[in-house]
Parts: structure tokens; C-alpha cells; sequence
């Protein structure tokens, strides 16, 4: 019988962190939604005791998810572990996620703590957060840099003091993975009680071996492997989870291990993180990348039409990308679209759906038909977008090579007023900007730009992101899809606008 791995998920936590992928609280709760959809074990929605924003979210991560434990990471610190409890407490499942370093550079110049203190303040934290919760897990941060022996001595007083999960994540990416593979064995084997918890590892990326690593970590005894979406997180980013899951899956007989995730759900939950972040996975990524099933060369192709095992060693369906069905275009009704919609496994509310339909009808007048991808982006931005403080309702550029370009803009706010004007700028969507800039009257700041086409073609969607800043501080993301780029932008930029609006105001 194959062993049963568990996933953990940090997309919220430490991808979250990954500089450009913050995300507003809605956009979480839909990534955290997908999440608990794609079947991941555990989802550590934030850092509560980081911002009030952070314990919001986490707070209102715990009262939706039913069917993922929901963990909170903590120091180990007794306000941490406070503010942690408060935005658990409604889960149904909590896990308070407690972390120290033992590594010697860490304990040194970071802790200012021996290796006695450290201990002592591990057990001490752990005993404050069992009076709050069953479920605690300790990170020995830095752990591919400590001693291996300080390293059991500190999971097995942890142990001893009621934890339940102990992890040791190669903190900055420093293990290879058969020395990581004898680190994991060793503390396996040689931590006292540990046959009372469950193993984790937590690797990242920074020499490229995170996804390499924690498969090591599972042959060598671990049980649960922390990771996120697209790999994003910390400096070079984390694990990828549908890297390690189709490992997994695709050599079962290999590793006899396997997971509970609905493999069908990770193209789409891809795309999701994607458009929270504003952050778009390199084309030539494994497994979700856009030419992950591309095959251009001729001897390829003919290798694929003859039998696609020759080239392919899992199918695009494996992973959640479909083929079109029936052909949507601007006579089919609302129905035709929640079908498609299910198809391709995105669930939405009836509001969510007027949206998107009504999204749908005006890109199909411009459009002859709409395919998944289409679907998918044009679900993915209604699903994700902020209330709109500020709605598009008129726009018109005059440009041309030695003019410059001028932009006239009319929106609407949501208190019903009226705001219509133009500005200069040095290209369209440069002029575009400089009249959203002054109507709504604030000093934002573009961070990013990035505008791509959904699909080929002289029809394709244009597809715009946007990351903006309005003290340096606080970010956020934006998207937009059109068949005209200038408008995609536009609606990219409002967006981006509308969420700092609605953070801003609650």
C-alpha cells in the first residue's frame, strides 16, 4: 500500500510574502477556497499577529473552510500566539504554527539566545499554545543548517510538550538532496517520541532543488511536505506543489507514495494564484506553464499524432486543461456558460455569474467565439475583483507618432456621481492613466506592467496586469481582459484602484 502524503500549503503565508505577490482579502479567500477545492491537507492562510489585515484574513479563511485544517504561523512569542488563536478559534479544523531557528548563525547574531534558551522558549511556546488548540506544529527554522543532534534534542522537547508536528525546512535552499534525504532519516530516527508526531519538511528554492528535496524528504520518512502554487514564496520561492504532486502521481511505483489532491484542479488553481498575485509562471514550468503540452518540433509532433505517450507522460486533462465542447459565442445564453463554467471546475455564486455573463456578452460582440481560456479569464477576473468604487463607462484615445497621445475618460463612483475628463501622456495607456490619476485624486504609484494576449490570434484577448503602491508600503494588483490592449489596461489600472479603495475603506 502506498503512503499517504499530506500537503501544506503556504500560498498565503510564505508565498504571500514573495516581494509583488501580496494579495487584498478577498483575493485570499479565493485563492483559500480553490485551495480547499484542489483537496490540500492543510492551509496556512497568514501570519496573524503581522497586521490587523493579516488576522482579518485569516479570521475569515477559518469561518469558510470546512474540509482543510487552517493554520495561523506564530513566533514564539505569547502575543503571536494570541493574536493567532484569534483568528483560528472559528476554524473547524485549527493548527497554530509555532517556529524558532536552531541553526548557530541564526541562534547567534538573529536570537541572541544558547542553545538552552532556545529550547527553553520552544517548549515554553508550545505549552502556551496547547491551552488554545490540539493541533500544534514547531518549525525548527533553519534546520539544514543546524546540528542534526541539537535538531532532535529540540523536536523531542517540543514533542514531549504537546506538539504534534514537527518540520524542518531548508530555510534557504542551502541542502542537496541526498544530504537533506540523511538529515531527514537521521531526525527521523533519532527524535525522541517521535513516533508520537508527524514528520514535515519545508524547502525552498534558491539552488533550484526545493521540488528535488522534498521528494528526498518523503523517501526518507517525512509525512507532510510544505509547498506552494507556482512555487512562489521567499527570494527563489518554495517547493511547487504540482511539481511534487505529479511526481508523485506519475511515478507512483517509484516513490509508493501519493496524495489526496484532485490533480484536474491544478492547471485551474494555477491560473487563480496567478491572477491574485499579478505574478505569471514562466512559460516552460513544469507541469502548469503554458508550453508544458506544446510540442513544436516536427519530429515531436509526429511522435504525439502517432501516440502521445512518445512525448507526453501525463495528458493535459490530468492537470485540468480541457478541450472546448460546444462553441460559445454572443447568442448563447447564461446556461450554456455555467456549463462551460462547470466543466472546467469554477464554481460561482449567482452574482458572480451575472458578472461574468455580462462581461461575456460584450467580448462576444467584439469576438466571434469565446474558448476555455477565454472562459477561464474572464471567470477568474469577475471572481476576483474588488467592489467597484470606480466603474469604466466611456473612454477614446487620440494618438499618433508625433502627437503624443490624449485619453478622455468617464467613471463613475459608486456614489453615483459622475467624472468625466482627459489628459496627455506619452502613449495611450500612459494618457489613460494620467486621467484615472486625476480623478480619483490620489498620489498612486505604478509598480508593474505587464500585458500579454490570452490566446493567438487577430481576435485574442488581450490580457493586462498591474501592481500599484500608494506610500511605498501597500500594494496592490490589478487585471484586465479585453480584445483592445488599451482598454485591458484601463481595466487593469481600475482594478488595482478599486481594491485599494475597498481596503482602504473598510
Amino acid at each position: 500500500m502506498s503512503r499517504q502524503i499530506k500537503i501544506f500549503d503556504t500560498t498565503l503565508r510564505d508565498g504571500e510574502q514573495s516581494p509583488g505577490c501580496s494579495m487584498n482579502s478577498k483575493e485570499k479567500i479565493a485563492v483559500a477556497l480553490q485551495l480547499e477545492k484542489l483537496g490540500v491537507d492543510v492551509i496556512e492562510a497568514g501570519f496573524p499577529a503581522s497586521s490587523p489585515g493579516d488576522l482579518e484574513s485569516v479570521k475569515s479563511i477559518s469561518a469558510l473552510v470546512k474540509n482543510s485544517v487552517v493554520a495561523g504561523l506564530c513566533r514564539s512569542l505569547e502575543k503571536d500566539i494570541d493574536a493567532g488563536w484569534r483568528a483560528l478559534q472559528t476554524a473547524v479544523a485549527p493548527r497554530i504554527h509555532i517556529f524558532l531557528a536552531t541553526s548557530p548563525i541564526h541562534m547567534k547574531y538573529k536570537l541572541k539566545m544558547t542553545p538552552d534558551q532556545v529550547i527553553e522558549t520552544a517548549v515554553s511556546a508550545v505549552k502556551y499554545a496547547k491551552k488554545y488548540c490540539a493541533d500544534i506544529e514547531f518549525s525548527a527554522e533553519d534546520a539544514s543548517r543546524s546540528d542534526p543532534d541539537f535538531v532532535c534534542k529540540v523536536f523531542g522537547a517540543v514533542i514531549a510538550a504537546g506538539a504534534t508536528i514537527v518540520n524542518a525546512p531548508d530555510t534557504v535552499g542551502y541542502a542537496m538532496p541526498d544530504e537533506f534525504g540523511r538529515f531527514v532519516a537521521y531526525i527521523n530516527e533519532h527524535t525522541p517520541g517521535m513516533e508520537k508526531a508527524a514528520l514535515s519538511v519545508h524547502a525552498h528554492n534558491d539552488l533550484g532543488l526545493a521540488v528535488a528535496n522534498s521528494l528526498t524528504a518523503i523517501q526518507a520518512g517525512a509525512v507532510q511536505i510544505e509547498c506552494t502554487i507556482n512555487g512562489i514564496g521567499e527570494r527563489a520561492g518554495n517547493a511547487s506543489l504540482e511539481e511534487i504532486v505529479m511526481a508523485l502521481r506519475v511515478r507512483k511505483s517509484y516513490w509508493n507514495a501519493d496524495t489526496r489532491i484532485d490533480a484536474a484542479q491544478l492547471y485551474n488553481t494555477s491560473r487563480i494564484v496567478t491572477q491574485a498575485t499579478g505574478v505569471k509562471v514562466q512559460p516552460h514550468k513544469a507541469v502548469v506553464g503554458e508550453n508544458a503540452f506544446a510540442h513544436e518540433a516536427g519530429i515531436h509532433q509526429h511522435g504525439i499524432l502517432e501516440n502521445r505517450a512518445t512525448y507526453e507522460i501525463m495528458t493535459p486533462e490530468s492537470v485540468g486543461l480541457t478541450q472546448n465542447v460546444m462553441a460559445l459565442g454572443k447568442h448563447s445564453g447564461k446556461h450554456a456558460l455555467n456549463d462551460r463554467l462547470r466543466r472546467l471546475g469554477v464554481t460561482v455564486d449567482g452574482e458572480t455569474l451575472e458578472r461574468i455573463f455580462s462581461e461575456f456578452k460584450l467580448l462576444a460582440d467584439k469576438k466571434k467565439t469565446l474558448n476555455d481560456r477565454d472562459i477561464e479569464a474572464l471567470a477568474r477576473n469577475a471572481s476576483a475583483a474588488a467592489p467597484e468604487t470606480w466603474k469604466l463607462l466611456q473612454w477614446s484615445v487620440s494618438s499618433g507618432s508625433s502627437l503624443g497621445a490624449t485619453c478622455t475618460i468617464q467613471l463613475q463612483h459608486k456614489s453615483g456621481e459622475f467624472h468625466k475628463t482627459a489628459a496627455l501622456g506619452d502613449g495611450p495607456i500612459d494618457a489613460a492613466f494620467n486621467v484615472i490619476d486625476q480623478i480619483i485624486n490620489r498620489d498612486v504609484t505604478l509598480e508593474a506592467f505587464e500585458i500579454g494576449a490570452i490566446t493567438g490570434g487577430e481576435d485574442a484577448l488581450g490580457e493586462t496586469y498591474v501592481r500599484i503602491t500608494l506610500d511605498g508600503v501597500r500594494r496592490w494588483n490589478g487585471h484586465g481582459i479585453s480584445v483592445d490592449i488599451v482598454e485591458s489596461a484601463i481595466k487593469a489600472y481600475l482594478a488595482a484602484i478599486n481594491s485599494m479603495e475597498w481596503d482602504l475603506g473598510k
